[in-house]
């Protein structure tokens, strides 16, 4: 597919899977607590970058843009009404970026949507959000969607810190503030620019850099998901609760 057909795809099956919850208030009730524990969890997982002045803000925004339980639908109907005119709207070195988000939009929905029918379905699960996560995650599977859904999100941060490297685009950027708001382009505007100057102050500290930061998460994810496809269920609530408990521990 090319780039507007990609987008549209992804935005048209976010918004059906949108309408689905909301029309069941168990479903969104469900959404929204595993929306919001996976938050929870990223917090936790990164509660030292978070806390790093190097860090802290690339930290806080992936935490806000990719992993939060924020509501995406008016950023989703941006993107479907300019999927089309993308390339010719916004500068060529962003729009395989925006491309990315809307492919891993769609794919963290879908997982998403899938984990909340289980959570709400299952009666038996136990009422510990911990330990009725690891057992939806487990009922779920899908572990090659898992990983890639990790491969989209590194994508975007090698992709915004590869913007930040070139030469004008902040300029470019910046003058597209007013084309965007007259063309009701906000949510994707304000995206782009707080992805690029969140990875330029990362650029600008010393001893910080992308590498180091993106190498942290895909580390951290991978490992974790290891242990959260192993076959002990023991093995895999462990590892959700050393999360937690490592961002409890006096500091």
């Amino acid at each position: 597919m090319n780039v507007s057909e990609t987008i549209r795809v992804a935005v048209a099956r976010v918004a059906t899977l949108r309408l689905e919850t909301q029309a069941s208030a168990p479903l969104q009730a469900a959404t929204t607590a595993v929306k919001r524990f996976q938050s929870q969890r990223f917090s936790a997982t990164y509660h030292d970058l978070l806390a790093m002045p190097k860090y802290g803000a690339a930290a806080r925004f992936f935490l806000d843009e990719l992993y939060s339980e924020k509501d995406y639908s008016q950023r989703d109907a941006q993107f479907a009404r300019i999927a089309g005119a993308l390339q010719r709207l916004f500068p060529q070195q962003v729009v395989g970026t925006a491309v990315a988000l809307a492919e891993l939009h769609q794919l963290s929905e879908e997982l998403d949507h899938a984990m909340a029918r289980i959570w709400m379905e299952r009666a038996s699960i136990p009422e510990d959000h911990l330990a009725r996560y690891v057992i939806c995650w487990t009922t779920l599977g899908r572990s090659e969607d898992r990983y890639w859904q990790l491969d989209l999100v590194l994508k975007i941060g090698k992709e915004l810190d590869r913007l930040t490297r070139t030469p004008g685009l902040r300029m470019m950027l910046r003058m597209m503030r007013r084309p965007a708001k007259a063309a009701g382009l906000e949510a994707l505007q304000n995206f782009l620019e707080a992805g690029f100057d969140t990875f330029a102050e990362m650029a600008a500290h010393g001893g910080a850099n992308a590498h180091e930061f993106l190498a942290t998460i895909s580390q951290r994810e991978t490992a974790l998901m290891g242990q959260l496809f192993a076959k002990d269920l023991t093995t895999r609530t462990l590892a959700l609760q050393r999360q937690f408990s490592a961002a409890d521990a006096p500091r």
